[in-house]
């Protein structure tokens, strides 16, 4: 995928830039990208230090942690990139993004794989966090301010702490609107509200029974 591939994906996502220039310009999630596919690329090649000074340039630059070590797919969109961390064995499909203060970090001390992995087509809200070496599968979408630490199957979506997986459905296309999450807490209390309506239903039913006997 070419940088031009890069620039495209952002004006295709992000409706805020009004052109390719600014597309290419001023986007800080677009340079992250770049940059991290540049010192992943030293990184392939055991050119450690300088692919960490090219990671630690670009969160001087851009706000985003995107370690050298990350495997990135196609078409990878991160909106704003401030405060986002990616870990070193982190592992990102195609077609996947992300907002600011994202992070797919770790929970343990380990050397091998202690990163999340994200399928295709993943959609993960501002503020979450993904934690260990679990796997959230194809066009999972991730609720802002959630935390994930288990496995999420595919085609789901995933809402608050600890994340919970409350809606799954069939194949889904990328969505932004994070306000249509379903709310787990506000579904209980309206089943709670039914319930207690029912039963005081049925209690009025009885009275008038009791009523008519007397």
């Amino acid at each position: 995928m070419s940088w031009k591939d890069e620039v495209y994906t952002v004006l295709e996502r992000d409706p805020a830039p009004k052109s390719f220039r600014e597309a290419l310009l001023f986007s800080p999630g677009l340079h992250a990208i770049i940059l991290h596919r540049i010192s992943h690329r030293l990184y392939l090649k055991n050119q450690f230090l300088l692919a960490r000074g090219v990671n630690y340039f670009a969160r001087l630059l851009t706000g985003a942690d995107i370690h050298p070590g990350a495997k990135v797919g196609k078409g990878f969109f991160i909106d704003h990139a401030t405060g986002v961390v990616i870990g070193e064995t982190s592992e990102i499909g195609d077609n996947v993004c992300i907002f600011q203060g994202v992070t797919l970090g770790g929970v343990s001390t380990h050397k091998g794989k202690r990163h999340p992995t994200l399928g295709n087509s993943v959609v993960v809200g501002a503020n979450a966090t993904i934690l260990g070496n679990i796997h959230v599968g194809d066009n999972v979408k991730i609720g802002a301010g959630s935390v994930v630490v288990k496995d999420v199957p595919p085609n789901s979506t995933v809402v608050g702490v600890p994340g919970k997986v409350v809606k799954t459905s069939g194949e889904m296309k990328i969505d932004f609107r994070h306000d249509l999450l379903p709310d787990p807490l506000v579904d209980a209390f309206v089943n709670v509200f039914n319930n207690i309506a029912e039963l005081e239903n049925r209690i009025a039913d009885i009275e008038k029974l009791v009523k008519r006997e007397k």
